[in-house]
């Protein structure tokens, strides 16, 4: 099983690096991938600015009005290039998304210690990924930094938002008890293709790997039945596996999504092994959501199942993610 994850993991990572790698050999002089090569790039002819803007916060209260485990975050992506013309470039590096996310990790109960249950945890992330596409390939590679633990100020956050809302608020024994400081390199990288079925339907199949603060392997596949989406760029949110729009259309419509993927995971910072945690090696998530746009708004609403992490989880939960644009 181990050297299947291996195997997959490097399968992930290593197509966009080989994809680069043809594009330094074309430079080089070898023979030139006709395709592409009667395509002028965008780099010589304007200059790289902010194209596009993504958001999604994802948070338990708003699925299944719990507060546990994988109980809230807000993810952004800001996206620079060269401009759009409805498909990601197919060069490497030149559409650039500066994605930041703050997540909070909770145990089933905020005032009583379990030892049973997962610790308190707190992570912000700082990543710079790229989007590409060769034929009907679609990549996405890239880096963030992982900042762990009271460092992030992330428990303080919380206290003052459940003091404000009147909410049961993290006791000092399970905050001493969270995950310690500590900085994770994360490496993300995500290959798909886009099928079109007809009558405004795809599916797009993916596969993904991620190494560093959790480390796994996933496959899935999500549809998309309607017109939000076509032309525009979607990106993939971490914990729920929700596509949220960072570069727009804004042509008026609606879209509806259903996906889900299997995860093998090989190790996670939020559930040390020195502590005595046995996560569990497959993780499941299944997700629906609706994308509308009118003329001066938009929306999403999703919502996700997401399967057990640890053995001493007696069940998944389901989070809710929402987007409100508003334009004047």
């Amino acid at each position: 099983m181990f050297c299947k994850f291996v195997l997959a993991l490097a399968s992930v990572l290593l197509v966009p690096w080989a994809v680069l790698a043809q594009e330094g050999a074309d430079a080089s002089g070898s023979q030139v991938d006709t395709e592409y090569s009667d395509v002028p790039s965008p780099f010589a002819t304007s200059k790289r600015h902010r194209i596009g803007y993504g958001r999604l916060t994802t948070n338990d209260l708003i699925g299944d009005g719990e507060d546990r485990w994988r109980t809230g975050s807000i993810t952004t992506s800001r996206i620079y290039g060269y401009g759009w013309n409805g498909t990601v470039p197919a060069r490497f590096g030149e559409l650039i998304e500066f994605r930041m996310q703050g997540q909070i990790i909770a145990p089933q109960s905020l005032t009583t210690v379990d030892a049973s249950d997962r610790p308190w945890a707190g992570a912000l992330s700082f990543g710079l990924h790229s989007h590409m596409q060769r034929g009907k390939a679609e990549y996405a590679l890239g880096a963030d930094l992982v900042v762990i633990g009271p460092q992030t100020h992330l428990d303080s956050l919380q206290d003052a938002l459940h003091d404000l809302l009147g909410a049961p608020r993290p006791s000092d024994a399970v905050l001493a008890l969270q995950i310690p400081n500590k900085i994770r390199p994360t490496l993300v990288a995500e290959a798909g293709q886009t099928i079109d079925l007809g009558n405004t339907v795809s599916l797009r199949p993916f596969a993904e790997a991620r190494a560093g603060d959790e480390t796994l392997v996933r496959i899935g596949a999500d549809f998309n039945f309607g017109t939000i989406g076509r032309g525009e760029l979607l990106v993939r949110e971490s914990v729920t596996g929700q596509r949220y729009r960072a570069v727009y259309d804004s042509v008026p419509g609606y879209s509806l999504t259903i996906g889900g993927d299997i995860a093998y995971v090989a190790d996670s910072v939020y559930l040390p092994e020195d502590r005595g945690y046995e996560l569990t090696s497959r993780r499941d998530r299944a997700r629906v959501g609706l994308h509308w746009q009118g003329e001066n708004a938009s929306a999403f609403y999703g919502l996700t199942y997401l399967g057990k992490e640890f053995s001493g989880q007696d069940e998944g939960q389901v989070t809710g993610s929402l987007r409100l644009k508003l334009r004047f």
